[in-house]
This record gives structure tokens, C-alpha cells and sequence, in this order.
């Protein structure tokens, strides 16, 4: 049996053949609503990418997202996985010996060599005023090319650790495709990546929120399925 397609390939063909398709839409604490189709998204894993390979990244670097732990449903973060993926690389939640980390806004701090602060912003604007050490993701990654070149890792290549779980590449891809429009609320950064890697394993779309609104209203308005 030939091994399954990874994640990004599956993203490669989304935004080929359905680009402006909605992909992650994302409803913040406000209820503040921001929709990114699949080539918007697979945009912002490019530049990400890029700014990856800008930074010196290659197999055995570890790049730490514990902005993913704090805030796991919002999109800024979750560009982060996909875009390690796509250069070969693995996601790791909370690494203390990274060699790059991903923090949030709040007391963005440096905490390995390279540290970049997402503004968790809804359309993605950059932080002001950081302290030394601490570079805006957003200006970083706004700033590079379009399109980036895949890395293929093998099968058997780690693609994800959370403390809880450890995952190869060969995993992520068997996940159960999602093929409908579904809504969650995630409260782990698994929980959404996941889902997230399955729509895009499937050609679904997800709606990721933090409001305290109604679910189901939410749910009802966005003509997607509550799953979480």
C-alpha cells in the first residue's frame, strides 16, 4: 500500500482546485468574526515558510508554539503547524531548548535565541513596542514571498508533541478527513490543529470560536455542524 498523502499536499490540491473556499473562520472572545478561504490561509503558511528558511531552520531545530497553548483556536496560531509541516519540520507545543518559540501578546518575553510574538490580532496587525529579544510575527512573515517550496518529510518523521502525544507524519495524514463544515470550540492546541488538519484532509472547512455566544446560533448562522 502506497503511504498516504501528507497534510500538505492535501493543501497544495485545496487551493488549486477550491482556493477561495472558506477554510478556518474564526470567532473571537468579542464575537469578532474573521474568514480565511484555503488560498488565504495556505498564504500565510508560504510566507511562514520562508520566513522559516530566512531564519536558518533545517531537520533537528525545534521550533516551540506555546502561543498554541494559550489561545489554540485562533488562526494566527494555528498557521504555525502547517507551515513547520510543509518545511519538514515538527510542531512542538512547549519546548524549553527550542530554538525558535511562538509566544501570544500578553508579556511577550524572549524565551529561546529567536522569539516571535503573534498579535493574535482578527486581521493578523502587528505588535508594537516589543522588548529585545521579541520580533513581530506578522511584520516578519508579511514581508516574504508568496509561494514556498514543500520539504517533504519521510513517514516515520515526528510531526507533533504536546507532552501528551507524540505523532509521526504518517499520523497526521490517517487522520479521519473531515468533509462538511463543522464548528468547535477547542481548549486544547491538538484539538484544533487536528480538526483543522482533518478539513483539509477532507476539503471541509472549520469554524473555531471563543465567544460565550450560543454554539448552535453560531453554528445555525455559519451552516456548519457543532462537533465540539
Amino acid at each position: 500500500m502506497s503511504p498516504l498523502r501528507p497534510v500538505s499536499a492535501h493543501l497544495d490540491r485545496l487551493t488549486r482546485t477550491a482556493g477561495g473556499a472558506p477554510l478556518l473562520t474564526h470567532y473571537g472572545p468579542a464575537g469578532e468574526r474573521t474568514e480565511l478561504s484555503v488560498a488565504s490561509f495556505a498564504n500565510w503558511v508560504a510566507k511562514t515558510v520562508n520566513l522559516l528558511d530566512d531564519l536558518g531552520m533545517a531537520d533537528g531545530d525545534v521550533v516551540s508554539l506555546p502561543v498554541l497553548a494559550d489561545r489554540p483556536a485562533h488562526w494566527m496560531g494555528l498557521v504555525w503547524p502547517f507551515a513547520l509541516w510543509r518545511a519538514g519540520l515538527p510542531a512542538h507545543l512547549d519546548d524549553p531548548d527550542a530554538d525558535v518559540a511562538v509566544v501570544g501578546p500578553i508579556d511577550p518575553r524572549p524565551v529561546a535565541p529567536t522569539t516571535l510574538a503573534c498579535s493574535l490580532d482578527p486581521w493578523g496587525r502587528a505588535l508594537a513596542d516589543l522588548p529585545d529579544g521579541v520580533s513581530d510575527y506578522s511584520s516578519e512573515a508579511l514581508a516574504q514571498p508568496d509561494a514556498a517550496a514543500s520539504t517533504p518529510a519521510p513517514p516515520d518523521a515526528p510531526a507533533w508533541a504536546d507532552g501528551e502525544r507524540t505523532l509521526t507524519v504518517a499520523d497526521v495524514a490517517a487522520l479521519e478527513p473531515i468533509t462538511d463544515r463543522v464548528l468547535a470550540r477547542p481548549t486544547t492546541a491538538w484539538e484544533a490543529v487536528s480538526l483543522l488538519a482533518r478539513a483539509i484532509l477532507g476539503g471541509g472547512s472549520v469554524v473555531f470560536t471563543e465567544s460565550d455566544g450560543d454554539p448552535a446560533r453560531t453554528a445555525s448562522a455559519e451552516k456548519a455542524r457543532v462537533v465540539a
